[in-house]
């Protein structure tokens, strides 16, 4: 097995997130890194889904996806722009919505992250965050 990952007779795929690293993850919009464990990308449809670990504190701000996408949280608090959310919620964010999300000041935030067909990010500016009109 090599970084987690392993074939079996060419026809599933069986990953142990625990012999991974987890990878280090920094945009510029954000200025502090999150964190992903990559455990499958679909080439055929686009989907993925990964292990993510947003630290305590850490919010992505307002942005967009053209996918679908869900988190299922294992540890932490999911905090959103609809609500905060503990361990054994998945929670489902429509292709093209304005969202934001990250973890409680509280403690990290560990899910499992799916997407519905590849995976892309806008960020939005807000009212606060756009330059003044003239």
């Amino acid at each position: 097995m090599h970084g987690g990952k392993a074939m079996i007779d060419g026809r599933i795929e069986v990953v142990k997130p625990s012999e991974s690293e987890w990878m280090e993850m920094l945009l510029p919009q954000v200025g502090r890194p999150f964190f992903i464990k990559p455990l499958l990308d679909e080439p055929d449809t686009g989907m993925s889904l990964s292990m993510l670990r947003y630290p305590a504190g850490f919010t992505n701000p307002h942005h967009t996806h053209e996918c679908g996408h869900g988190i299922y949280v294992l540890e932490g608090s999911l905090v959103t722009h609809r609500g905060e959310f503990g361990p054994g919620t998945f929670v489902w964010f429509p292709e093209g919505e304005a969202m934001q999300h990250g973890a409680s000041a509280d403690g990290d935030m560990v899910a499992l992250f799916v997407t519905n067909k590849p995976f892309s990010i806008d960020y939005v500016a807000t009212q606060a965050e756009a330059p003044p009109s003239d």
